[in-house]
């Protein structure tokens, strides 16, 4: 096994833990053509076949299950060992991988993203979005960011800036055709956009008002998944739609787009960037997070993080 490099070490390790090796290739940044032949080449030269592969399923076979508990620890000493020799390193480099969901991505990348990669051309940045909140220590990734409530309790939180809420909007024209609600049930006669979540549930539009909270069940003529999608139908006056704030913040500015139900959406927890402890964090890491809790201080609405290490 005098050929097989870390890289292929690694990939086995995450096509076990992803169970496809498309999703692990994209993970990587590696073909699924050039992954399934390196692990052709592993296997072959260990002997084994490592995983059981149909037009439909890949997993571990009982080697490559035993592979993988003995060779996973010892492949995590590695990565702190080499990750305690980048820290040592005074200029930030190599890559960050920031796990969030579509709103906060356009939350953060300006200014903190684009004046980070500006600052420090030697770092690239690989920003993936999901709706769903994940382990990002289990997946590979250096850093998190979600509202402050859906921080887990062991990760150290630098807020990002203001609280966000969620808006209910309709276009002019359809807000001249049809009266805008006055209360939570009156959205029950409105037509609507609905959404749905990662996980295939439709989204119930929370409404709240003192202690008062209602979850709206709407109707409408589409179902959408995408927050960019429902907001093109909104504008074309279809219905109704229920939005993180940022998302049409801009087309509330202009007038394309009116409020509804305004006393009825109050603040939520602001966006936090969140990270595990680490003794041995990169220079990428600590440059990052410098520059998170510099603007974060900067903004009018923003709270400064307690100091931590990074």
């Amino acid at each position: 096994m005098t050929d097989t490099s870390l890289l292929d070490l690694d990939a086995v390790l995450t096509i076990a833990r992803r169970r496809s090796f498309r999703a692990a290739a994209l993970e990587l940044g590696r073909s699924a053509t050039a992954l399934s032949s390196a692990i052709a080449k592993l296997e072959a030269s260990l002997g084994v076949r490592l995983f059981n592969r149909t037009t439909r399923s890949v997993s571990l076979s009982d080697a490559g299950r035993a592979f993988v508990e003995q060779a996973g620890p010892a492949l995590e000493v590695i990565h702190h060992a080499m990750e305690a020799a980048r820290a040592q390193r005074a200029t930030p480099a190599g890559t960050l991988r920031i796990n969030t969901f579509a709103t906060a991505a356009r939350a953060i990348l300006s200014p903190l993203v684009l004046t980070f990669v500006r600052l420090n051309p030697e770092v690239h940045v690989d920003i993936v979005t999901e709706g769903k909140l994940v382990d990002i220590v289990a997946q590979g990734f250096d850093l998190g960011v979600r509202p402050a409530d859906h921080v887990p309790a062991d990760m150290i939180a630098v807020p990002l800036g203001r609280p966000e809420r969620h808006v209910i909007v309709g276009s002019t024209a359809y807000l001249t055709a049809h009266p805008a609600p006055r209360t939570p049930a009156d959205l029950l006669v409105h037509r609507c956009v609905r959404g749905r979540l990662p996980n295939g549930a439709l989204l119930r539009w929370e409404l709240r008002r003192g202690r008062k909270v209602v979850h709206a069940d709407v109707q409408g003529p589409l179902t959408l998944d995408e927050a960019s999608v429902a907001r093109m139908a909104v504008l074309e006056g279809v219905g109704l739609g229920y939005f993180m704030e940022a998302d049409v913040r801009a087309d509330i500015e202009a007038g394309r787009l009116l409020r509804v139900l305004e006393n009825w959406t109050p603040e939520l927890p602001g966006l936090c960037l969140y990270y595990p402890s680490r003794r041995n964090a990169s220079a990428a890491l600590r440059a990052f997070v410098a520059l998170a809790r510099e603007l974060a201080a900067e903004r009018p609405h923003g709270r400064a993080a307690p100091p931590a290490s990074a």
